[in-house]
């Protein structure tokens, strides 16, 4: 798939994925090589990745988390940082991780799955900290992001995006409102 069709096809997907077809492994490692190829704020990489593609690991996820995608999904990605990377007060764990995911949506996307980004839950100190312990993530990381990838179950909503000059505008602030 060409680069900016894969860029306009993907989405979040937040309903229910097809468990029935599981996902390559050799797919799942070219996803997180996508998110680990990935811009760091000097190179320092702080983004790091627990594959899950165990489907009693998965189910008891969605359990938790009572999110429809990763209660379904074959496969997904824990997204987790070390926020102590990149020395004293220059950590950009937040950027880091925000364009490893990035990366491994688009990714998914051009090998033909859907995939979401899914932090909301993770907001809860509580239930990241039930999530962790159950992905065994040390104390000193932090996990950011759960992305679902699959095959979808039924089609996911598409959301319409703004036009080019409500969100553009050259050489000076001129976006239309």
């Amino acid at each position: 798939m060409e680069f900016f069709e894969v860029v306009k096809k993907r989405y979040s997907h937040k309903a229910a994925f097809d468990a029935s077809h599981p996902v390559p492994e050799e797919h799942l490692v070219q996803i997180v090589e996508a998110g680990m190829a990935a811009p760091s704020a000097g190179n320092g990489q702080s983004a790091e990745f627990v594959i899950v593609n165990d489907r009693a690991l998965i189910s008891r996820i969605g359990e938790i988390t009572g999110s429809v995608p990763l209660k379904t999904a074959p496969a997904l990605i824990a997204v987790v940082s070390d926020p102590g990377e990149g020395g004293p007060g220059v950590s950009s764990y937040l950027e880091d991780y925000a364009a490893a995911t990035e990366n491994m949506l688009l990714a998914a996307t051009a090998l033909g799955y859907s995939c979401g980004w899914i932090d909301g839950p993770l907001r809860d100190p509580a239930m990241r900290a039930t999530l962790s312990e159950l992905l065994y993530i040390p104390d000193d990381r932090q996990l950011m992001a759960l992305v679902p990838v699959g095959l979808p179950a039924e089609p996911g909503p598409r959301r319409p995006k703004k036009p080019f000059n409500r969100r553009a505008s050259w050489n000076r602030y001129a976006v239309i409102r």
